[in-house]
């Protein structure tokens, strides 16, 4: 049995530009693909926090540095450019690799910047007074 868990997560991208006239995809800047380990052609999740639209595609990489994400093709009409987005990747892995395998998560701000990331936990505890939601 496999399970599929949380690999790769950019939280809160804001889309820099969208192409309704593509063959589709989603264009990252690749210093934020590794930040997080996504692979090109790697298939994601893109969630539109604006929206609440969910769609699925696959990843091209973008100039390192250019902090571009890109919603191109039919992606284009799920987002406007200055949306706010996570971008999710998952992993197939057995019960066994479950135990020892870690997310990787880059919280951005609007300018594409990472501003938090961390590796193994999705809500780092960052001190004795956070507590995890009941």
């Amino acid at each position: 049995m496999l399970l599929h868990l949380l690999k790769s997560k950019l939280h809160m991208a804001a889309v820099t530009e969208t192409e309704l006239h593509y063959h589709g995809s989603v264009t990252i800047d690749r210093e934020l693909m590794d930040a997080v380990g996504l692979l090109p052609y790697e298939k994601v999740l893109i969630a539109n926090c604006e929206n609440g639209q969910r769609a699925e595609s696959y990843v091209i990489e973008g100039p390192p540095g250019s902090k571009v994400i890109k919603m191109n093709g039919a992606l284009a009409h799920t987002s406007s450019i200055g949306d706010r987005v996570i971008i999710i990747a998952f992993v197939s892995v057995t019960e066994e690799e479950s135990r020892k395998h870690d997310p990787r998560v880059a919280i951005l701000n609007e300018q594409n910047e990472i501003i938090d990331q961390f590796i193994g936990e999705v809500y780092p505890q960052r001190d004795s007074q956070t507590q995890p939601l009941s």
